[in-house]
């Protein structure tokens, strides 16, 4: 059929207009590509810098649980300022400005690269721990993480100028994904793969990267002209005042406390298992994740009684501490209650986010909200508590906070009257829930002797048993640190893992060759291995926690009643003997790997090589690595093998009469002659290398590896 000549000129016109309009559109896939790999690359290295450097920072820090909530505190902190700064940007600067202000600081942040520490910061053990931390991170990674933190709100008010009826609180989605994505794949593929000196390299050129995408949409930010929303698109989807922004205060400030209490009481009191930490903070990105992405993944019907049944279920566990619940039920319910927690804090708080005229503000709430919960937990919470209390303090608070919002949404189309029932009802059921919490904090500890807190941890000191058998026993959580008899006669009997059967004590017996003897002790806890001290011999302590050094000298009679010269020095045992001269020991005890927070720096080949350089000729290593989640043995075995010796497992089992527990020592001899050997006594076992184990330094380890 022959076309018409004005089907053929219509047709002509149209097709320009038709790849115009294509090609506009290819610009604006090209241009959401770039905003959205831009915020994902950002979330990935802003949750792949937090290991990095906390495994940079873990060995100048005796490796305690207590360096990840102040380098939590810390990102947090930073995090609050990065969104301060975009709000600044956005709301106060010109367009031009902002972007090319952005655009000056990427470029400066470069010369922060490659990540390393500050050794003129190295502690000395005098020194505020969680200040000094806070100093060293500030300097060492400050300026990128700050730089990476404000990319989330600050792309999106970009993004938001260009496409007034886009979405842009999915890009916020989309940046918790990729946080979660790095938080997951650390320990599993980053890791057990890459050195540490790797790790930092890749991190710095993915950050190179990252300036590039970031530089380019801020120079296009500085250009684009802003596109003013339809008539009828600005509309907010409700008011923004004083109310909003404590709201949303409040409810970003109730998951970060329930994150980080929550973390330290499955670490400390329920399973101390290594990497157990990465499941909270896993659950909490993943709630940001699942709210802010759609609205239909929050339904109140469904997480509201979840809630509850977490709270109570929760509650449970915290009053009865019931021992027929295994722990890894009890890990599972903690877990899922603390996600129905984050679940409807989260979906509550993305209800009430406004529309993007706001974005910046709403942000600058939910950091801040963030940054209260981490300070109260990190920085607040050890220096005014004695125990562990800030889990309960948070359950209270979210419960009043939950209840309250989701009542509020409906109170308006009530009676006066029923209102006020309404409003009471809630305020009875917190006060009860707090109530009983509090009631079963005091239950815990209505035996307690003493109870304090540091930097370092949560102590515990209580008198059990009757009569010859009374035992004075302290406590880290649930890691037992000492015990000692009460009655004058057997108050110098080593106990709990330091018998004379335990690999320890045949260390310390068949290295008495000669008169006196030199021992080191990494690890002081009650001092019970003070007990095998004679007259003239020395025993040297290394302890970084000053709280447990004077609970060891006042409440236990260890230290005081040794014959032994007994010095302690305060501070990590590995910095210690790094600062003096070689020491000459008999026997070298490390004793650091019974909790969840294994310090591994002190398993590291320039470990060993440091030991050995302070033993004797014929001197023994003696390493406790009695763990119920951990498996140190190949870790040791390898160790051995790079230094050409041979190490021994001994095993030995506990004893009610003489206050012994089931315990698991390697020995490591410096010298391998028969006669050496010999005198660690019968029945010693080869411990034997493992295939996937490889020998750990200080820029490579791998718990994962090692875990039961």
């Amino acid at each position: 059929m022959d076309k018409t000549p004005r089907q053929v000129a219509s047709w002509g016109e149209s097709t320009p207009r038709a790849r115009e309009v294509q090609q506009a559109a290819r610009r604006t896939a090209l241009v959401l590509w770039l905003y959205a790999c831009t915020i994902f690359l950002s979330a990935f290295l802003l949750f792949q810098v937090q290991p990095i450097i906390g495994k940079m920072v873990l060995p100048w820090f005796g490796g305690v649980a207590s360096v990840w909530t102040v380098c939590l505190l810390f990102f947090q902190s930073l995090l609050l300022l990065g969104y301060l700064y975009s709000h600044w940007i956005i709301r106060v600067l010109p367009r031009r400005v902002g972007g090319l202000t952005h655009m000056a600081l990427l470029s400066v942040s470069l010369t922060a690269l490659p990540l390393t520490l500050k050794d003129a910061l190295k502690p000395t053990g005098t020194e505020d721990p969680a200040l000094l931390l806070l100093a060293l991170l500030a300097l060492s990674t400050g300026l990128p993480y700050f730089l990476l933190s404000t990319t989330g709100p600050l792309l999106q008010a970009w993004f938001a100028r260009e496409h007034p009826h886009a979405v842009p609180y999915r890009l916020f989605a989309l940046s918790n994904f990729g946080s979660l994505i790095a938080l997951l794949s650390y320990p599993v593929a980053i890791e057990p793969a890459l050195k540490l000196r790797t790790q930092s390299v890749t991190w710095s050129g993915l950050y190179g990267i990252f300036v590039l995408l970031c530089g380019s949409l801020a120079y296009r930010a500085s250009r684009v002209a802003v596109v003013s929303p339809a008539a009828g698109q600005g509309e907010s989807r409700a008011s923004v005042g004083r109310s909003s922004f404590l709201l949303w205060l409040i409810l970003a400030t109730c998951p970060s406390v329930l994150l980080m209490a929550m973390t330290s009481h499955l670490t400390q009191n329920v399973a101390p298992v290594p990497l157990l930490w990465v499941a909270p903070l896993s659950l909490y990105l993943l709630s940001l994740i699942l709210c802010f992405e759609r609205d239909r993944w929050y339904r109140r019907a469904w997480y509201l009684p979840l809630f509850l049944i977490g709270l109570a279920a929760t509650c449970y566990l915290l009053i009865n501490d019931d021992q027929n619940v295994g722990v890894r039920i009890r890990t599972v319910i903690h877990l899922a209650s603390l996600f129905a927690c984050f679940m409807v804090c989260h979906g509550e708080l993305a209800r009430r986010r406004p529309e993007p005229e706001h974005l910046t503000t709403f942000y600058l709430m939910v950091a801040s909200g963030g940054a209260v919960g981490g300070f109260f937990a990190g920085i607040v919470a050890p220096r005014w508590f004695n125990g562990d209390y800030e889990l309960a303090i948070g359950l209270v608070l979210t419960t009043g906070t939950v209840l309250a919002v989701v009542f509020g949404n409906f109170a308006g189309r009530l009676s006066p009257v029923l209102r006020q029932l309404g409003w009471l009802a809630l305020g009875v059921v917190t006060f009860t829930v707090g109530a009983v919490l509090a009631d079963s904090t005091v239950e815990a500890v209505r035996d307690a002797r003493l109870l304090a807190r540091n930097f370092y941890g949560t102590l515990k000191l209580a008198d059990r048993g009757t009569r010859d058998e009374r035992q004075r026993k302290l406590w880290n959580g649930t890691v037992i640190h000492g015990t000692q008899f009460l009655t004058p006669e057997r108050s110098l009997w080593p106990t709990t893992y330091y018998g004379e059967r335990a690999g320890v004590g045949r260390a310390i017996v068949g290295s008495r060759t000669r008169s006196p003897q030199r021992v080191g002790l990494i690890g002081l806890g009650a001092g019970t291995l003070a007990a095998y001290g004679r007259p003239g011999d020395r025993y040297r302590f290394y302890e970084i926690n000053p709280l447990c050094v004077e609970i060891a000298r006042r409440e236990f009679t260890y230290l005081r009643d040794s014959q032994a010269e007994i010095d302690v020095a305060l501070g990590d045992g590995r910095l210690s003997l790094e600062r003096e001269p070689p020491q000459e020991f008999d026997v070298l005890v490390v004793d650091a790997f019974t909790g969840d927070s294994i310090p591994v720096h002190l398993l590291t080949a320039e470990a060993f090589a440091l030991y050995l350089h302070h033993l004797k000729r014929d001197g023994v290593l003696a390493f406790h690595i009695t763990n119920m989640f951990l498996d140190l043995r190949p870790v040791l075995a390898q160790a051995a093998q790079h230094f050409a010796k041979e190490g021994y497992v001994v095993y030995s089992d506990g004893d009610d009469d003489s206050g012994t527990d089931w315990a698991v020592w390697v020995l490591i001899t410096a010298d391998e002659t028969q006669v050496a050997v010999e005198k660690l006594g019968q029945s010693l076992q080869k411990i034997q290398t493992r295939e996937g184990v490889n020998l750990w330094r200080d820029d490579y380890s791998s718990l994962l590896s090692v875990l039961r």
